[in-house]
């Protein structure tokens, strides 16, 4: 891969051979652990149907899932991982760089055809999926053996049947349950994570039935290299080392609470040792000693590096020769074990090799080993207090200067910069900072969930009611019962469905959602069955799966400590947890065939037990099937496409984040399409790695136009600009000059902190932009119908406290580009990003774009260029499928993908009615009403839209039966959502709906409806003056 002469490395050596052979070097050591081979011979009859039965599952799995895969990217990070295993690029921290490897050989399968990369990509999830369900049949019949009777070496018959149905009854639970079936039909990888846990956990079982020490200690060493090959997808399968060392505590050690206690310390410490001892520590102590040789010595840059592996490497060495000297077989077993997951860890060598060569997607650009530590920390991300830290209401008393921050210049490495350190009150400083988070939506948030005043410090109590109720009930809890009693609906914060709810007094929208299954709690009970049956029979086997069950569940949502406001649900980080419960439902089939032969001695009651257990998964399979079958959904790369063609040729796209970015991605670097456009990342551009790859040209798309230098934006340079007002500019200073000013790191710009630092700051919030008008009409930018509207000068004004490194870049792009390259903004972006230009954009279908044009209507959202976007929405635009009612659309798509373009229509509509062409306007609404039809997207906040332009486009008798159908509907949902036990967590989709009954009461009066007008009036006003909506 380091040899590619190919541009970003994009050559044959760099894209096939070079993954084949690392993925080929990381197969040898399972070679070298099971050397002598794995013994297949004199196999009994049950071990045969065990392994026979196990493949049989398997495929069934395998067949489900292919069955119901998505055939192109989906939404989230599916298309930004697409992107870069199609390439082997560089995704957001951590990488997962052997995913990356893995989706590199199968995108291959698709022969050439881009169209078909996506597909294999997902087959990765598919197929890892399918041998997690393998691993976890073949779990179960260990464990239900056990229950049977462990040491027999023949099992009768009915027992075989019991143990067969366990593992047939458990397995397929899994394959159908909730959480992990949304993960197996795309590309993320939390299901080859799934994958590895199930595998390890499987392994130790196999260690601890193994009969010869040297076999057993084998299968150490492959739970060693596992674990260390798992690094490379997500550190979750860690999270079931807790569960192994217990069963290692049974096998070689007499049984007494301070050994296990002893025994679960020491796992956390094998956890923490690979955390942050080898996965960023190894590298930091490299950093350091490249560091020191290079700066100290005078040594090539790489010099510190080198020393660094000879160093340890001669360590190793030393230390197994030491234990085989001493024949100290626990130690020769632990140095191994560390030698095997530094090997499945290597496969991170990538991630700088595929930098180095800067290609299109290289987050965090960590080619040099100091960036490469800092992406291996998450160190953009933030942290978390976990057991110890400030609350929200911490007084702030100090900023010290932290670790300092080296990079290269010239020939050594200088300190650049230094981190932040907060300094808090001492007495702000609490034990389980839960509270901790001072952001607005958050602190408004957290008032849901705990009864805290306005300037109250939170106490212990309030801390541990949030932990309970938010963290581990609604952030877990709410997933466990989902996937094992039943969900409601894919609406955010949904409940659980219990068996005895009624569906007659539910909203439309969550009658007909699709993801509205109901478990009738069996699962639920079969697997209560099962843990308690096993508690009773096999307690130290029961304790094993329990911390499974606690460590991959419980344990992540405390350690997460998440705030509230996610912007999704996060089920799927709790697979392991349904996993370990996935084996208790096995075990329940046991259960209940003791249950069955306590009162009656009939094998017949007891086979027919194990075969009326199979209804669960089938019941499972028929309640889940349409919400996860995503075999026709196309819809993701459709509107990256559709966003796409908003924009004209060469243009600057800036976009929000990962749904209206990923998608554009994939859309890009796979199927190639329009690489002409420059998309750039509103959030990215607060960072300086982001800022040097905008400068750098991207297939067919220009550099940027930037004119900031390297020391304008390096570092923290510029981070923020303080708003510190000049008198001389208070009126507005040109933008061009300010630009320049910065440029100059200018005096009439400086401010000095209170520790004697000196940063620039923002002289005034009022900016102009001088427009040569017949420039700008010559080069045609201009739609004909606004030639009177260009201006000879913009002005502008920033709202907020000052100036954030990405508003800088954008007013520095908007100074230097003189309208030579188009500048679009995403209809997704932030509000508060593109706030100060509303006056200039202009809508031409998924983007607007800024033009030196002043909308004349202030009363309207923005200019819209009605040819244009008529033709892009009537002949570039694609819907595949998105008017099928019979297809998925979860809550993303309803929620923001169909309602922004469901506007987007109507606005183009209304605007064709304000020019006198109804002819168009009728043509518009009838697509909007075609496209995204009532049947697959149930109206929404827009219908009021559409009743005025039915109305206007003479078709009354439809305007009035819209607004007679959306109006019970919107009634019934404030009813529902306001009636519930935690209303509060659905004030959004009351609020809405009240928005959605004030506009319907206005269209209606408005069409001379005053029968409809009235009723809906009534009952508005009878819920505003009941909840005070405002």
């Amino acid at each position: 891969m380091t040899l590619d002469q190919e541009d970003h490395g994009f050559g044959f050596l760099g894209l096939t051979l070079g993954p084949a052979l690392v993925l080929l070097g990381l197969i040898l050591p399972f070679f070298s652990i099971f050397s002598s081979g794995i013994n297949f011979r004199n196999q009994t009859g049950f071990q045969k149907l065990n392994r026979l039965t196990g493949w049989l599952v398997f495929t069934l799995a395998l067949t489900v899932y292919v069955f119901t895969l998505e055939p192109t990217t989906s939404f989230w990070d599916c298309g930004e991982f697409i992107a870069s295993a199609y390439k082997l690029q560089v995704p957001h921290p951590p990488g997962a760089p052997l995913f990356l490897l893995v989706g590199r050989m199968f995108s291959l399968l698709a022969l050439g055809d881009v169209k078909q990369v996506a597909y294999w990509v997902n087959m990765v999830s598919a197929l890892s999926s399918a041998f997690t369900v393998l691993f976890l049949f073949w779990t179960i019949t260990l464990l239900a053996r056990k229950l049977v009777e462990e040491k027999a070496e023949k099992v009768s018959p009915l027992q075989t049947i019991l143990i067969l149905s366990s593992g047939v009854v458990g397995a397929l639970s899994f394959t159908f349950s909730d959480s992990f079936w949304f993960s197996t039909v795309e590309a993320e990888v939390y299901a080859l994570s799934s994958f590895f846990t199930a595998i390890v956990f499987w392994a130790m079982l196999k260690w601890e039935t193994a009969e010869k020490k040297e076999t057993g200690s084998r299968w150490l060493l492959l739970i060693a290299y596992l674990l260390g090959l798992s690094i490379g997808v997500h550190l979750l399968n860690l999270l079931a080392i807790p569960a192994m060392a217990l069963i290692y505590f049974h096998r070689n050690f007499r049984f007494t609470y301070k050994g296990a206690l002893l025994t679960l310390l020491i796992s956390l410490g094998i956890i923490g040792l690979i955390m942050w001892g080898i996965i960023p520590g190894l590298p930091a102590v490299a950093g350091s000693l490249e560091v020191f040789f290079v700066n100290a010595f005078g040594l090539p840059f790489g010099s510190g590096i080198l020393v660094f592996l000879l160093l340890f490497i001669a360590f190793l060495v030393y230390a197994l020769k030491r234990s085989i000297t001493k024949r100290n077989a626990l130690w020769q077993t632990a140095l191994l074990g560390l030698v095997y997951i530094l090997i499945g860890y290597s496969s991170y060598l990538i991630i700088p090799i595929r930098s180095a060569y800067n290609p299109p997607v290289d987050e965090n650009n960590p080619e040099e080993i100091l960036s490469f530590v800092s992406y291996l920390r998450r160190e953009q991300y933030g942290e978390r207090p976990l057991l110890y830290g400030p609350q929200f209401s911490a007084e702030l008393i100090d900023q010290q200067r932290g670790a300092p921050q080296y990079a290269r210049v010239k020939d050594r490495y200088e300190v650049v910069d230094h981190k932040v350190e907060p300094v808090y009150k001492p007495k702000d400083l609490s034990l389980l900072p839960r509270l901790y988070s001072n952001s607005p939506l958050h602190l408004y948030e957290y008032k849901k969930w705990v009864n805290i005043r306005e300037g109250e410090k939170p106490t212990m109590s309030q801390n541990l009611s949030f932990l309970f109720r938010y963290q581990l009930g609604h952030m877990y809890g709410r997933y466990f019962l989902w996937n094992f009693a039943g969900r409601e609906s894919d609406v955010q914060h949904a409940g659980v469905l219990w068996p005895w709810e009624k569906p007659d007094d539910l909203p439309h929208e969550i009658q007909t959602n699709k993801a509205r299954n109901n478990y009738y709690l069996l699962p639920l009970l079969l697997g209560l069955a099962g843990a308690v049956y096993q508690f009773r029979q096999r307690k130290p086997d029961a304790v094993v799966v329990s911390l499974l069950f606690l460590f991959t569940g419980v344990a992540i949502a405390f350690y997460l400590n998440q705030p509230p406001a996610e912007p999704r649900e996060r089920d799927y980080a709790f697979a392991g947890s349904f996993y370990a419960f996935a084996i208790w439902i096995g075990l329940g089939v046991m259960a209940l065939a003791a249950l069955l032969k306590k009162y009656f001695q009939n094998p017949f009651l007891t086979v027919s037990a194990a075969a009326c257990c199979l209804a669960v998964p089938m019941l499972m399979a028929q309640q889940g099937w349409d919400d996860h079958d995503r075999s026709d959904r196309y819809y993701a790369v459709d509107f990256a496409r559709n966003m796409l063609e908003s924009c004209a040729p060469n243009a600057i796209l800036f976009t929000n984040g990962d749904n209206d970015t990923f998608p554009l991605w994939y859309a890009q670097e796979v199927e190639g399409l329009r690489r002409d456009v420059r998309v750039v990342v509103l959030s990215y551009l607060n960072t300086d790695w982001y800022i040097e790859q905008m400068k750098r040209p991207a297939y067919e798309s220009a550099p940027l136009p930037i004119s900031l230098e390297e020391e304008d934006f390096k570092f923290s340079a510029n981070n923020y600009l303080p708003y510190v007002a000049r008198p001389q500019v208070a009126n507005g200073i040109d933008l061009k000059q300010f630009i320049k000013l910065v440029k100059q790191n200018h005096e009439a710009l400086q401010v000095t902190a209170n520790d004697g630092r000196t940063f620039l700051s923002m002289p005034t919030k009022n900016f102009f932009l001088e427009v040569n008008k017949a420039v700008v009409l010559q080069s045609g930018i201009i739609p004909k119908e606004r030639g009177k509207e260009v201006v000879s000068q913009m002005r502008w004004s920033f709202s907020g406290s000052g100036m954030e490194k990405k508003q800088l870049l954008i007013a520095d792009i908007l100074a230097t580009n003189n309208w030579q390259q188009p500048i679009y903004f995403s209809t997704s972006a932030n509000a508060e990003d593109v706030k100060f230009l509303k006056p200039y954009l202009q809508l031409e279908g998924l983007t607007y774009r800024v033009l030196p044009a002043l909308n004349p209507d202030p009363q309207a959202e923005t200019a819209i260029a009605r040819n244009l976007m008529y033709q892009n929405l009537t002949q570039k635009f694609q819907f595949r499928n998105l008017h099928n009612p019979d297809i998925h659309y979860d809550n993303v798509y309803q929620s923001q993908l169909v309602t922004n373009m469901r506007e987007k229509f109507g606005l183009l509509a209304l605007e064709f009615l304000k020019h006198g062409e109804t002819a168009k306007a009728k043509t518009v609404t009838a697509l909007a009403l075609k496209v995204l039809p009532d049947a697959a997207h149930p109206y929404d906040l827009y219908a009021p839209l559409y009743v005025e332009l039915l109305a206007r486009t003479g078709q009354q008798e439809k305007a009035d039966q819209l607004i007679k159908t959306v109006g019970e509907r919107a009634k019934k949902s404030v009813t529902y959502y306001a009636g519930l036990e935690k209303s509060q967590l659905f004030d959004r989709e009351i609020q809405l709906n009240m928005l959605l009954l004030q506009n319907l009461i206005r269209s209606a009066y408005n069409l001379n409806n005053a029968e409809q007008a009235k009723g809906l009036e009534a009952f508005f006003m009878e819920q505003y003056q009941k909840f005070k909506w405002g």
